[in-house]
């Protein structure tokens, strides 16, 4: 399955406004979910298998590293719990890094949340605005991105412009960055 998102990546310094904000706009919570992602060494793009208790998927994005709203492009691949997929992947490929995170996740129409909470780095909020069918354009979604940046307060030195495991093959905490 292949879509195309504009996300963000912020420090989340208050988790609980954050979730009573979504709560309060009708969000669904499908819960918390520890999850194991592994990222492995491919010539382009990001290659991550998800493991956890709620999400299980082989997924491949392409994304600029750029702080805002950005586009990710994907395509997603659900698997089982008990796939034999990591033990195919670990023999194929180089492991590049693995990030171990509890993620409460929150949907509101074609918007994902995630509150996360990553080992070695802290907590983060993630917002999704998704096109899983092309039926929604670029802008909308980057408009979606942008109300609910404002709606949950992040600010634009709140956010980054890397993933987690960026962040943790460079064994630093994220810098904020300015307006």
């Amino acid at each position: 399955m292949s879509h195309t998102n504009i996300e963000i990546k912020a420090r989340c310094p208050a988790p609980d406004q954050v979730r009573q904000v979504l709560l309060s706009a009708g969000a669904e919570c499908r819960g918390i979910d520890t999850q194991t992602d592994t990222y492995f060494q491919v010539p382009d793009g990001r290659l991550k298998l998800r493991q956890g208790n709620i999400e299980n998927a082989l997924i491949f994005y392409r994304r600029p590293n750029q702080t805002g709203p950005r586009q990710s492009d994907v395509s997603l691949y659900r698997t089982t719990p008990d796939s034999a997929l990591a033990e195919v992947l670990l023999f194929a490929l180089p492991v590049l890094v693995v990030v171990q995170k509890q993620r409460e996740i929150y949907f509101l129409e074609n918007v994902k949340f995630h509150l996360d909470t990553v080992e070695g780095l802290g907590g983060f909020v993630e917002i999704e605005a998704m096109d899983a069918d092309g039926s929604i354009e670029i802008e909308t979604l980057r408009r979606q991105c942008e109300s609910f940046m404002k709606k949950l307060g992040i600010r634009r030195n709140d956010l980054f412009d890397c993933s987690y495991s960026d962040l943790l093959m460079r064994k630093e905490t994220p810098h904020e960055t300015t307006d």
